[in-house]
């Protein structure tokens, strides 16, 4: 009986040990994966509804950024901005498309002659940022997430 009890004891004190290393090997593959995504890109870009989510991914990006240049230059269509010196100049918007697909401003960089001659143009942007279509979020791994991008706005009055 008491051989039976060590035993026992035995397979106990083993089997234990067997699960935590199944947890361990478990916890090492999925730091190893972790590791692995590249948290800085995303799987599929915001999308709007003219947009094919089966192209390919720099394909997305420029349908993106297109549709969005395409939005800006209409609603700058609609002022008539008296300007007393030519511009050439890029204006850069940062903006966030979050996981309900909820564009919002960041910051708008901007060089100082525009700010002196067209002082409404920041609210103006973010105006026009309210009046966007409606956009799907980017995925990651098949799920909504935030993402951060960047764009030129290009001046050239002359």
């Amino acid at each position: 009986m008491r051989k039976l009890g060590i035993l026992c004891l035995l397979c106990i004190i083993v089997s234990c040990d067997l699960f935590s290393s199944r947890e361990a090997k478990t916890q090492k593959l999925v730091e190893k994966e972790l590791q692995a995504i590249d948290w800085n890109d995303v799987d599929q870009y915001p999308l709007f509804d003219d947009c094919d989510e089966t192209v390919s991914k720099s394909a997305q990006r420029e349908c993106f950024e297109n549709t969005l240049l395409l939005h800006f230059s209409m609603t700058l269509q609609d002022f008539e901005f008296v300007l007393d010196k030519d511009i050439e100049e890029s204006i850069y918007v940062d903006f966030i498309v979050d996981k309900e697909g909820i564009m919002t401003v960041l910051d708008i960089e901007e060089h100082g002659m525009i700010r002196e001659q067209i002082p409404e143009f920041n609210g103006i942007i973010t105006q026009s940022f309210k009046s966007v279509p409606r956009v799907e979020p980017a995925l990651k791994r098949g799920i909504p997430v935030n993402a951060k991008f960047r764009i030129p706005l290009v001046f050239n009055t002359k």
